[in-house]
């Protein structure tokens, strides 16, 4: 099938992929005094008195705001923001139907951080948690960082920590499926971006020995010339044995690859330099930086990439619907890392140590146990941790 045509011609068939639908029947002048005036005053004047009863007044309780400035959408790069609503559409479908979570798209006309953060923020008092979507580094960090100060409602950029928690989860049991000890094991990621930057960061907090994260100009260091302050904050975090060079050096020796990056940068010469049993996590969309049959003839054990038609596809789809349904759940103030973790290990967990193989390591994207799991994992730890408010 070709997958662009038909899309085309089915989102001009949809004309939009959402609609707003009422949960209340308005059909007597009684139906309307309850539903609107002047029956809705009272509501009104208790959340007056108590914010906190929005949550259980309105449907704020389940509504998430996905917002995107359109700089970075997809791998299409900065096409803007109505360019990017197809995307949010979508994106939102998606919390709809794998975790039941109601979902909102918001595409804001600005890549100033101030301006966004300030938008953003002004109007979260309207959601239960906002889902920040294809923004670019090193902006996203910023605006991220400053609205998880300013909101008192969960703020999660899926694009970094949807995606770690995904990789994090194959990367529990790959290193299960060869024996290999999380504390042990160096894993080489190529891309400094969004995605690159919080897998490196979700790896350490799964306490993995090593983690080297290279870019453009090869494996980051501290002290490096040239690195921007993000990148310059991340060479000191990683790369504890001060390793230099490109990636085929970065490789030699690692036990694990991961790659957010652009196609064809990883050969199969490569990969035979890495350790026995590697494992090869070749995610840039549509082209891997490997395909998977060319990682295998190098020697690794284990490969995922981030498309469909191959196995153990690294698929956000099993983070995100269920991390928001479990924080929604329990009124989070924030997600956590160590919710988070709680949705790796809820992910890799839903593969039986009898099923675990090469070919599977994840969950599929439709097995129906996913969100519900991931949702319960995120609530318990989040009352274990204080974020939760109920």
């Amino acid at each position: 099938m070709d997958y662009r045509q038909e899309a085309l011609e089915k989102h001009a068939e949809w004309r939009g992929k959402l609609e707003v639908t009422s949960r209340v029947r308005v059909q007597t002048s009684e139906d309307l005094s309850l539903a609107y005036t002047p029956g809705v005053a009272e509501p009104c004047l208790a959340i007056r008195e108590d914010p906190a009863k929005s949550f259980e007044l309105t449907r704020r309780w389940n509504l998430v705001a996905v917002v995107t400035d359109g700089s970075a959408v997809l791998g299409l790069g900065d096409i803007g923001p109505e360019a990017g609503m197809p995307v949010m559409e979508g994106k939102c479908v998606l919390f709809k139907e794998f975790a039941g979570v109601d979902a909102f798209p918001l595409c804001v006309g600005t890549k100033d951080v101030d301006e966004l953060v300030r938008t953003i923020h002004l109007i979260s008092g309207s959601f239960g948690g906002i889902n920040l979507e294809d923004i670019a580094a090193p902006r996203c960090f910023e605006v991220e960082r400053r609205l998880r100060e300013l909101c008192d409602v969960p703020v999660f950029h899926d694009d970094q920590h949807g995606t770690a928690v995904v990789v994090s989860a194959a990367m529990i049991n790959a290193l299960k499926l060869v024996g290999k000890r999380m504390e042990a094991v160096t894993a080489v990621i190529n891309g400094a971006g969004a995605a690159g930057t919080a897998i490196a960061l979700r790896l350490r907090a799964l306490g993995v020995g090593e983690v080297i994260l290279c870019d453009r100009a090869g494996i980051l260091c501290e002290g490096m010339e040239g690195l921007s302050p993000a990148h310059a904050r991340m060479a000191a975090l990683t790369n504890r044995g001060r390793r230099t060079g490109t990636l085929a050096d970065a490789l030699r020796g690692a036990d694990v690859f991961i790659g957010v990056s652009a196609p064809n940068l990883v050969t199969a010469e490569m990969v035979s330099t890495m350790a026995k049993d590697a494992a090869v996590f070749a995610m840039a969309n549509p082209v891997p930086e490997i395909l998977p049959g060319q990682a295998l003839a190098g020697g690794a054990r284990v490969v995922g990439t981030g498309r469909s038609d191959y196995p153990n596809q690294i698929n956000n789809v099993l983070a995100f619907p269920g991390i928001f349904r479990g924080a929604l759940d329990v009124r989070a103030r924030e997600i956590t890392d160590e919710m988070l973790t709680a949705a790796s290990y809820a992910i890799a967990g839903l593969v039986s140590g009898g099923e675990l193989c090469g070919d599977y390591l994840l969950p599929r994207a439709f097995d129906p146990r996913v969100g519900k799991t991931v949702a319960a994992a995120v609530a318990e730890a989040a009352r274990a941790c204080g974020a939760a408010r109920i």
